[in-house]
């Protein structure tokens, strides 16, 4: 790599000839201040459009000030970052941005975790020299996301989220001068948009412009309300990331303490997402060799490959840019769906509890999970399944209103049967955990013989699009070749994978897609981690480890899996089961 030698405050370092300056600096533990600029999804991405210029520096030779994150270097470069000009220059920049910003820092939902917040305490500002006229725009509400316009600070860091990296290409620049927003076309709302509630866009907004549809108080209504029922259910992303918020370790399990401030906080069952995971592995690997098999006895009608269905905002997403691929996913609903079904559907039955007095909430990584909710074909009688879907950054909130400490927590444990789980369930929070759990599964299923290792490494890793050979003895000779998984995790990995099917540049049998880099630990409820893709690895590695250390690692191992099967199910793909845990998908309109 072809380096060049610069001076930064001082202090001479050899960069890369590709470096800007803010990269530069950051490497000799110099921090220049930022806004708009951020590093995205690994090192593939990065927002540098230089539109706030709290970051400019000064550079011998230039008679202005340049834009750090936008500046390259070059050889014999000197800056100077902490000069007084500079420093006034800064403070008059951020001055401007807030004296067209709102001043409800109290009340705003990103109140602590406001970048522009830090820097109005970082530079002293304490009191803002300008006045004039200030935004005003309509505020846009979603199930999932809420649109608060007038805090925009036209960073464009969700611009480049959702049109380079997950490629959905909802939102944009609009409008000139003093009336220019960040909206999607004809500045309609999100809810009539191709918007997909994926929060990658709320996961890195400065400031709280874009922040999710908060559920919080509701739930609290519901809890303390005597002729409620409110149980709980926590996808398996949230235990490895919750701690964050706590001062602990990114990947941290805090399982049992988790559990046990849900039971403080008053639900009266906590039960695990896992435990539908689990129950969604046996539809799925059914559902998968089913169509292997047709498809191999002659049946022209069965399509492959077939693709997970667990994620609602890829769901929504090839609704809207696929409608030709709908027949292709798994009809099987996700596991908090799954859940919802069975919980009010059997469970509640058995104990004697009324639907309409059955609160059923969801524990998530996901903004999208919001809107997965309040989906039609997940009601009945117009009661959903499902009534409401918390955030892992919600419920840190509510534990830390209600004085509780996670750290200082006993352990306990799920309650029955619906908290049981294998460890085939804990990765489905990773990318590649749902397709490779299902696979351990189908193997069985397929050679009937024990599966003695489980670890299908191959299925592992973070590039963004992977495609990996697994050997199924005697489906190899049916097949004539090996068994091929495709997996993508970000959207515009999907899209980049779908268009190679839809154009007959691959061949694939099976194909786990998730939305967020990662997969459900990257989601956009998740602790802010401010384009640092080490803690989405750290997380993965979190969900990995306590796969590892689990008892038993194939679902249908499950034992209150089986018996929901015994008692009421018979057995996967049976009439019962498609009624209560599948569904369909529909073509979205597109602008």
């Amino acid at each position: 790599m072809e380096t060049v030698k610069v001076t930064i405050d001082g202090i001479s370092i050899e960069v890369p000839k590709s470096a800007t300056i803010v990269s530069a600096a950051k490497s000799a533990g110099i921090t220049i201040p930022t806004l708009c600029y951020l590093q995205m999804g690994g090192a593939d991405y990065k927002n540098d459009c230089a539109s706030c210029r709290i970051c400019v520096v000064e550079v011998e030779g230039r008679r202005n000030l340049a834009p750090a994150c936008a500046t390259p270097v070059y050889d014999g470069m000197v800056v100077t970052t902490n000069s007084m000009k500079v420093m006034q220059k800064r403070k008059t920049v951020l001055e401007l941005l807030l004296s067209d910003h709102p001043k409800d820092c109290l009340s705003c939902s990103k109140n602590g975790e406001c970048e522009l917040q830090d820097l109005a305490t970082q530079f002293g500002v304490r009191e803002v020299r300008f006045a004039g006229k200030e935004s005003e725009y309509r505020k846009d509400y979603s199930p999932s996301i809420i649109r608060d316009v007038d805090k925009c600070i036209m960073c464009r860091r969700c611009e480049t989220m959702c049109n380079e990296i997950q490629t959905c290409g909802v939102l944009s620049g609009v409008n000139r001068g003093f009336e220019a927003v960040v909206a999607p076309a004809f500045e309609q709302d999100l809810e009539d948009s191709v918007c997909t509630y994926c929060g990658q866009c709320v996961a890195v907004c400065p400031v709280g412009a874009l922040h999710e549809a908060d559920h919080t108080w509701k739930l609290v209504k519901d809890i303390a309300n005597p002729k409620k029922k409110v149980i709980v259910q926590v996808a398996p992303a949230v235990r490895v990331a919750l701690g964050e918020e706590f001062g602990l370790e990114p990947g941290t399990d805090v399982t049992g303490k988790m559990v046990t401030a849900l039971k403080k906080l008053g639900f009266d069952q906590v039960f695990d997402t896992n435990w539908a995971a689990d129950l969604t592995i046996m539809e799925e690997a059914s559902e998968l060799i089913d169509r292997v098999t047709r498809k191999l006895g002659g049946d022209e009608d069965v399509k492959l490959p077939i693709l997970t269905s667990c994620c609602p905002a890829w769901v929504k997403f090839f609704e809207h840019n696929y409608p030709d691929f709908l027949d292709v996913p798994s009809s099987a609903k996700s596991p908090q769906q799954m859940f919802g079904a069975v919980a009010k559907g059997i469970w509640a039955k058995e104990e004697g509890i009324a639907r309409e007095d059955l609160v059923c909430v969801s524990i998530m990584p996901c903004l999208a999970k919001k809107y997965e909710a309040s989906r039609d074909e997940f009601k009945v009688d117009g009661t959903p399944d499902v009534d409401y879907s918390v955030s892992t950054r919600e419920l840190a909130a509510l534990l830390k209103q209600a004085n509780i400490d996670l750290k200082r927590l006993d352990e306990d444990k799920f309650d029955n049967p619906l908290g049981a789980s294998t460890g085939a369930a804990d990765i489905f929070g990773r990318t590649g955990g749902v397709i490779e759990a299902a696979t351990r599964t189908a193997y069985e299923w397929i050679t009937k013989e024990s599966l003695e290792s489980v670890d299908f490494e191959d299925l592992r890793g973070m590039e963004g699009i992977r495609v990996a050979e697994v050997s199924i003895p005697g489906l190899d000779e049916k097949l004539g070749s090996k068994f091929r998984i495709g997996i993508a995790h970000g959207l515009g990995a999907a899209r980049e994978l779908m268009d190679k099917l839809r154009a007959g540049e691959e061949t694939l049998h099976a194909i786990e897609i998730m939305a967020c880099k990662g997969g459900c630990i990257g989601g956009g409820g998740q602790p802010y981690h401010h384009g640092d893709f080490g803690i989405i690895r750290k997380r993965f590695e979190g969900l990995q480890n306590i796969d590892n250390n689990k008892e038993i690692r194939k679902s249908h191992e499950n034992k209150y899996i089986q018996e929901l099967y015994e008692k009421h199910l018979g057995k996967p793909m049976s009439h019962e089961a498609h009624h209560l845990l599948h569904t369909k998908y529909f073509p979205k309109h597109k602008i």
